[in-house]
C-alpha cells in the first residue's frame, strides 16, 4: 500500500516548503495539492496556485510524486493544461501524477460559467480523452463541444512515456471513463454518515469500477483512496489511520491520502500523529 499526504495551499511558500521536504523525509510514496482558484473549504483564506507550488516543490524533494488532487476544466484548457503537464514532468524528473476531477461550481462560478453538474461532467469527458491525445500526440485537431484545436504541437513531448493520467470519479459515467482512459481510479467515497457506512458505500464504488474495467478489457488499474472524505479525520489517531488503511487495502485499494493536519479544522489534528503514522510505513 503507497500512502501521501495532501498539503493546501493556503499558505506562502517560505512556511510551506519545509512541509513538503518533510513528507519526503519521512518515506511518503507521494504528495498532492488541490487545484483550485478558490477552495471552498477556506473561502475566506489565501490561496495560492497549484502548479507553481508544485514546480516548487520539485526543488525541495528528490523521490516522492507530486500531484494534483485534483485538476478541472474549471480553469484549465487541455492544450494550455497539456503544456503544464509536460513541463512539470520534466522539472519533476518524472514525478508529476496528474489527477483529474470534474470541478465544482464554485470555481465555475467565479469564471462565469454557471454549468450545472451534467454539464461540467459533460464537459470533463471531453477534456479528458482530448488531454490524453495530446500527451501522446503531435498534431493535434479537434472539434468539439467544448473545446478546439488546430494542428496542436505538443513537443518535445513528456519526460516519460506516459504521464499518469488518475481521474476522480464517484458517478457510473465518470467510472466509465476512468476505466477506458486513466492509469489509476480516485475516489473520495462521497455517502455515510459512520466508518461502516462510508466504507459500504466505497465497497459499492469498487464493485461499479471493477465492472467498468472488466467492460474496458483494459488491465488493472491503480487504486488511490482519500481517507479524509470519510466522516472520521483518518489523523485522530495512528491507530484510526491503520484501520482505516487496512480497510481500503482489503477493498483492492493500491495507495491511500491524507491530509497534513492543522491547527484549525478543516482537517485538525495533531502533525505528531503522522509522525507516528510515518514511523509505520514499510512496517
Amino acid at each position: 500500500m503507497r500512502q501521501g499526504v495532501v498539503l493546501l495551499t493556503d499558505e506562502p511558500w517560505r512556511e510551506s516548503a519545509p512541509r513538503w521536504r518533510a513528507v519526503e523525509e519521512m518515506g511518503f510514496d507521494h504528495a498532492w495539492t488541490y487545484d483550485h482558484l478558490v477552495w471552498g473549504g477556506l473561502p475566506d483564506s489565501p490561496w495560492f496556485s497549484a502548479l507553481p507550488t508544485l514546480a516548487a516543490a520539485a526543488g525541495v524533494t528528490e523521490r516522492i510524486g507530486l500531484g494534483t488532487f485534483v485538476s478541472s476544466p474549471n480553469q484549465n484548457h487541455p492544450y494550455t493544461y497539456a503544456r503544464d503537464v509536460i513541463t512539470l514532468d520534466d522539472l519533476t524528473g518524472g514525478r508529476f501524477l496528474c489527477g483529474l476531477g470534474t470541478g465544482g461550481d464554485l470555481d465555475s462560478r467565479l469564471l462565469g460559467a454557471d454549468l450545472v453538474l451534467r454539464q461540467r461532467v459533460e464537459r470533463f469527458h471531453e477534456f479528458v480523452p482530448l488531454l490524453d491525445r495530446l500527451l501522446r500526440e503531435d498534431h493535434v485537431t479537434h472539434d468539439g463541444e467544448w473545446y478546439t484545436t488546430r494542428d496542436a504541437r505538443t513537443l518535445p513531448g513528456p519526460v516519460r512515456h506516459r504521464v499518469p493520467l488518475l481521474v476522480a470519479a464517484n458517478g457510473p459515467r465518470s467510472i466509465r471513463l476512468a476505466a477506458a482512459h486513466a492509469d489509476g481510479w480516485v475516489t473520495y467515497g462521497g455517502k455515510g454518515d459512520t466508518l461502516d457506512a462510508w466504507f459500504a458505500h466505497v465497497a459499492e464504488l469498487v464493485e461499479r469500477f471493477e465492472a467498468a474495467v472488466a467492460e474496458s478489457g483494459r488491465g488493472p488499474l491503480d487504486r488511490y483512496l482519500s481517507l479524509d472524505s470519510s466522516p472520521r479525520f483518518s489523523l485522530e489517531s495512528a491507530g484510526l489511520h491503520a484501520e482505516m488503511t487496512g480497510r481500503a487495502a482489503a477493498l483492492g485499494f493500491t495507495d491511500v491520502v491524507v491530509h497534513w493536519p492543522r491547527a484549525e479544522g478543516p482537517y485538525a489534528g495533531d502533525p505528531a500523529v503522522l509522525e507516528e503514522v510515518a514511523g509505520s510505513l514499510g512496517a
